[in-house]
C-alpha cells in the first residue's frame, strides 16, 4: 500500500502548544512528514505574531531549525482559531491550559471540522473520546461517528493520547493477555521531560531522586482499562481486569521512561511461551505502511543489562517499546523491564503515528 503525496497535496496541519517540549517535538515530527505539512503554529497570547526562533530557547545541542520553521509566526490558540481552521484539517494539540479550558479548545476546533490529536489529558475520560495506542486498540476509532452524531459535528472529532508513563508498559502487556493477565505491579521511572522540564535547569532534580509525580499513579492504574476496553453502544466501556498498582518517581534523565513491571497470570506462562508471545506479536497495523510505525514495535532483549535508558531510548526513531531482564517472580508469576521514549513514542511520535491512522481509515479525507 503506497501513497503519493507532493508538497501541494500533503495534508495541512498545525500544532497548538508549539513553543513547549511536546510542541517542539511535534515540529519536529512534521518537518520531512509524507503525509502532513506543517501550515500553522500557535501558542499563547504572548507570544502571538512573534517568530518561532524569537520564543523559543534552543539548546546548544538542538539541531538547528529549518528556515521555514524559524520564520514562521506564531498564532493565539484561541483568537486565530478561524484562521487556524481555515488553513488545517489536523490539529495537533498539546496546549498547557486547565482542564475545562483545553476540553472546551479542543471542542471548538473539532466543531470547525478539523481531526484533533491530543496530547493533553482534559479528554482521555469522555466516554465517546477514543484514547489511542495504534498498535493496541485501533477498532476503539469505531466510536467517532457516534461522537460526531452526538455533537453534531460533520467531519471533525478528538482522539487523545494516553499518558506517557504507560506507553511502554501496555504494548509490552498486552500480547501477554492471552494467558489470563489478572494483576500488575508497575514501578515506573520518568524522566525529566515528563513533566516538560529540561533537565540541566532542574536544580530539585541534579544527583536527586523525587518519589512522587502528581497524578501520575492514578493515570498509570486507570488508563490501561480504557485502551483495553470495549466499544459498546458508541461508548468505550473500560476493562475490568488486570487489578494494577503503580508507583511513579521522577529520575535525573532527559529522556526516556523506563518501568519494571511484576504481572501475575491465570494461566501462568512458561520462559518460551511468554518471549514467543512478545517476538510473535501480531501487530494490526502490519501492511498499512504508516510511516511512522516502527518495526518491529517491541524490542526483546536477552542481555541482563539491556535496556539501557541512554542506548535504547531512541530505537525505532523513539517510536519501538524495548523489554529485557525476563525473569520468574516469587510474588506473581513474571517480571521484566520496559523502556520507550517519552516525548516521542509517548507525546508527539504517538500523537502523529494516531492521525497516519486515522487517514488510513479514512477520518481524515486527503483533501478539504
Amino acid at each position: 500500500m503506497s501513497d503519493q503525496f507532493d508538497s501541494e497535496s500533503r495534508i495541512p496541519a498545525a500544532v497548538l502548544g508549539a513553543t513547549g517540549m511536546v510542541g517542539r517535538r511535534f515540529i519536529r515530527s512534521l518537518e520531512n512528514h509524507p503525509w502532513f505539512k506543517l501550515q500553522c503554529i500557535a501558542a499563547s497570547p504572548k507570544n502571538r505574531g512573534r517568530r518561532f526562533t524569537e520564543a523559543v530557547a534552543s539548546s546548544p545541542s538542538d539541531p538547528p531549525w529549518p528556515q521555514t520553521v524559524s520564520d514562521m509566526r506564531l498564532m493565539d490558540v484561541s483568537a486565530d482559531l478561524d484562521t487556524i481552521t481555515g488553513q488545517c484539517r489536523v490539529i495537533f494539540s498539546a496546549v498547557s491550559m486547565d482542564k475545562d479550558s483545553v476540553q472546551s479548545l479542543e471542542e471548538d476546533y473539532a466543531r470547525r471540522n478539523t481531526a484533533v490529536i491530543s496530547c493533553n489529558s482534559a479528554h482521555r475520560w469522555t466516554e465517546d473520546v477514543p484514547m489511542i495506542i495504534p498498535e493496541i486498540n485501533p477498532e476503539h476509532l469505531d466510536v467517532i461517528p457516534f461522537q460526531q452524531q452526538n455533537r453534531g459535528w460533520k467531519t471533525g472529532f478528538i482522539v487523545v493520547k494516553p499518558n506517557c508513563s504507560i506507553q511502554g508498559i501496555v504494548p509490552v502487556l498486552h500480547p501477554l493477555r492471552i494467558f489470563g493477565l489478572k494483576s500488575v505491579l508497575i514501578c515506573t521511572c520518568q524522566a525529566a521531560s515528563g513533566a516538560g522540564r529540561i533537565l540541566d535547569e532542574w536544580d530539585d532534580l541534579r544527583d536527586n531522586v523525587i518519589p512522587f509525580i502528581p497524578g501520575e499513579e492514578e493515570k498509570s492504574e486507570r488508563e490501561p482499562l480504557k485502551i483495553w476496553g470495549r466499544v459498546q453502544n458508541g461508548l468505550i466501556q473500560p476493562a475490568s481486569q488486570p487489578v494494577i498498582s503503580a508507583t511513579c518517581i521522577r529520575i535525573p534523565v532527559s529522556h526516556g521512561h523506563m518501568a519494571v513491571v511484576h504481572a501475575g497470570f491465570d494461566h501462568p506462562p512458561g520462559r518460551a511461551a511468554l518471549q514467543e508471545a512478545l517476538q510473535n506479536f501480531r501487530n494490526p497495523l502490519k501492511g498499512m505502511d504508516l510511516p511512522s510505525a516502527p518495526n518491529p514495535l517491541i524490542r526483546l532483549f536477552s542481555k541482563s543489562d539491556r535496556p539501557q535508558t541512554r542506548l535504547d531510548r531512541d530505537a525505532g526513531k523513539g517510536m519501538a517499546v524495548s523489554v529485557g531482564r525476563l525473569r520468574e517472580d516469587s510474588l506473581l508469576h513474571w517480571k521484566f523491564v520496559t523502556l520507550s521514549h517519552n516525548v516521542a513514542r509517548g507525546a508527539a511520535g504517538g500523537a502523529v503515528l494516531t492521525a497516519e491512522l486515522c487517514f488510513r481509515r479514512g477520518l481524515i479525507p486527503l483533501r478539504g
